[in-house]
């Protein structure tokens, strides 16, 4: 049973007691065994421990460090896929992060869209698990990225992110493509018609849950 009552949850904006259903419509991505559909874009560890998502995305706007991909790795009851860098941080410190979250148990490495081929096949040659590449731009060289090691795709075009899948998929039928899918049932499902494999998904921040919590602890 979920942590949050239903009176938490909006009709079109979800607030987080589940993932949106239309995520479970995706065909999945699988990755040693297990069928990934969803996952929840975040490091906070209180949203990771109540969520019913399949996986965590823990990408963040920072450099990335080891002791930041320590927590959502040991605390997480479900497989994380670490952001290792590709943006400000490159080269040789991308090689070693990567090492690092996947002798933590990292599920995946995710690499920002930056990243120079030559330094992302860098990457695939010192660790076994999966290197997901983001995409933001149709100009990327798909056929590059994926020739230089890349497992999975990650779009992330913002309104433009459908569009992007459907082109992919159009020239890639078999590449798994990760996509964010926006925060209601329609724009969801939408990406996943025209080709994505699996959906992150933004949860409310612990701020925004406490609002509501509260307003509604003052009603009682």
């Amino acid at each position: 049973m979920s942590f949050f009552s239903d009176s938490f949850i909006k009709k079109e904006t979800f607030w987080f007691e589940q993932l949106p259903s239309a995520c479970y419509q995706a065909s999945g991505i699988v990755v040693n065994g297990r069928r990934i559909k969803s996952l929840v874009f975040t490091t906070d560890l209180a949203i990771i421990r109540n969520c019913d998502a399949d996986a965590v995305f823990a990408v963040y706007p920072f450099t990335p460090q080891s002791a930041i991909s320590h927590a959502p790795i040991n605390g997480s009851y479900i497989p994380v896929f670490c952001g290792c860098g590709g943006g400000t941080t490159k080269g040789l410190r991308t090689l070693s992060l990567a090492q690092d979250a996947e002798g933590q148990g990292a599920m995946g490495i995710v690499l920002n869209a930056p990243i120079s081929d030559l330094n992302l096949l860098a990457v695939t040659k010192v660790v076994d698990i999966p290197v997901i590449i983001t995409v933001v731009s149709e100009e990327t060289d798909i056929a590059a990225r994926l020739a230089s090691g890349a497992s999975i795709l990650n779009v992330a075009a913002g309104p433009g992110t459908a569009a992007l899948v459907q082109k992919i998929r159009r020239d890639f039928p078999e590449v798994p493509i990760i996509a964010s899918g926006g925060n209601t049932e329609k724009s969801i499902q939408a990406t996943v018609a025209v080709g994505a494999n699996a959906i992150t998904f933004t949860p409310p921040s612990t701020a925004e849950l406490f609002k509501s919590m509260m307003a509604k602890y003052r009603e009682s």
